[in-house]
């Protein structure tokens, strides 16, 4: 098991190798292997960049983002072009049926809300407007609509972790209530954790997961 010194090097070395952060303006402090990141950064997809780097290390347990998004001058933009730029790049996204999402912007931030059959259409949707310029933060709360029968959902997400989460697999409980799945038991690593949640997503369906894995080192 790695120290919060380890850690920390650990965790500061992969934010350097990630060319789309500037890992200069971002400090990382770790405590019982609690990674918070703070600073400021010039865009919402940078901030991303830095969660998404911070959880591929091994031994993260959790993560709290103090991250400021601090707009250049040439990238801030009035909520109302920003608006009109989202509606259109989720218009043009091939997997979001059409007109199923709708867009709110207040001081840059993006709310997104709707209702979609999948949880990648959901995915989908906050990828496409992260990296628009202006956006300081995005809340995605479209909600999922499942289009199918949740009859066989338990059976099916079980063959989906054992296909791809072989190591894994016989230590996760599955529960399934309504919509809703439960995710209990535990997992090796962040990667091994996000398969599961993927799997229990990937389930037609499947409207609600609730992660209660817990990763051990």
């Amino acid at each position: 098991m790695k120290t919060d010194s380890e850690l920390k090097q650990d965790v500061l070395a992969e934010l350097k190798w990630e060319p789309s952060i500037n890992a200069a303006h971002i400090g990382v402090e770790v405590e019982d292997g609690v990674v918070t990141l703070a600073g400021h950064v010039d865009s919402f997809a940078e901030k991303w960049a830095a969660e998404v780097a911070t959880q591929r290390v091994m031994g993260v347990k959790a993560l709290a983002v103090e991250i400021d998004v601090r707009l250049a001058g040439s990238a801030k933009r009035n909520d109302g072009d920003i608006a009109r730029s989202a509606a259109n790049i989720l218009d043009w996204t091939a997997s979001l049926p059409k007109e199923s999402v709708k867009v709110l912007v207040q001081d840059g931030w993006v709310t997104l809300t709707g209702d979609v059959s999948w949880e990648f259409q959901r995915q989908a949707a906050g990828a496409a407007v992260r990296h628009l310029m202006g956006v300081t933060g995005l809340s995605n709360n479209i909600v999922l609509d499942p289009a199918v029968s949740l009859s066989v959902v338990k059976s099916d997400i079980e063959a989906a972790l054992k296909r791809r989460a072989t190591t894994d697999a016989r230590h996760i409980e599955v529960e399934v209530h309504g919509t809703d799945v439960t995710l209990t038991g535990t997992v090796h690593s962040w990667s091994e954790r996000d398969l599961a949640m993927s799997s229990a997503w990937g389930t037609p369906g499947v409207k609600n997961v609730v992660d209660r894995l817990t990763t051990t080192y």
